[in-house]
């Protein structure tokens, strides 16, 4: 394990920790911006689109999953990283952001919001994905093999410890502070 990474023992030991995070409602944490590869902003809002996802992000010109006709998958247009997880494995600074397009204090577990769940996530509605956040290489470049192990032991893929997927299904305004609500369970 790398200096600085966070260990198994310490993923393990934060579980009940992340697993109590709120179920029903939280506040957005922070947003990002990605317009291109390993490019990331922090702005204080983002406008969230059904046709062009977060505009000037790479969805819509090279999305990393496609549906059958080519165009790209909507369930990937947005994705959100439970912030107790973020604080975790994030532990310095100049450690690379995840990415993510949101980071909110909010239990992504599948049991408490099933494939089709609906957000309202500021003036946006969001649609929880059935397409799993596994935590790609650059999750275990970023944060070490632990965290990236920790995501898919048995048992923790139900827990979506990456956090969630999801689709835009209102055209929506979102900002850093605004509330974060579960309307229905999928």
């Amino acid at each position: 394990m790398s200096p600085g990474m966070v260990s198994m023992a310490e993923l393990m030991a934060a579980l009940p920790h992340i697993l109590a995070a709120p179920k029903e409602r939280s506040i957005l944490r922070q947003l990002t911006f990605r317009p291109g590869y390993n490019q990331r902003r922090h702005p204080e809002r983002l406008t969230l689109t059904r046709a062009e996802g977060i505009p000037g992000e790479r969805w819509l010109t090279a999305p990393w999953l496609r549906l059958a006709n080519g165009a790209p998958d909507p369930s990937i247009q947005v994705s959100i990283l439970p912030a107790r997880v973020h604080d975790l494995v994030r532990r310095h600074p100049e450690q690379p952001h995840p990415g993510d397009t949101i980071i909110a204090d909010l239990d992504m577990s599948l049991a408490n919001l099933p494939e089709g769940s609906i957000l309202q996530v500021g003036g946006a509605r969001l649609r929880a994905s059935g397409v799993f956040n596994e935590g790609c290489v650059k999750w275990k470049a970023r944060y070490g093999a632990d965290a990236r192990a920790w995501i898919e032991r048995p048992g923790h893929p139900e827990l979506r410890l990456r956090g969630i997927l999801c689709a835009i299904t209102a055209d929506g305004e979102v900002r850093t502070g605004d509330p974060i609500t579960v309307v229905s369970r999928g």
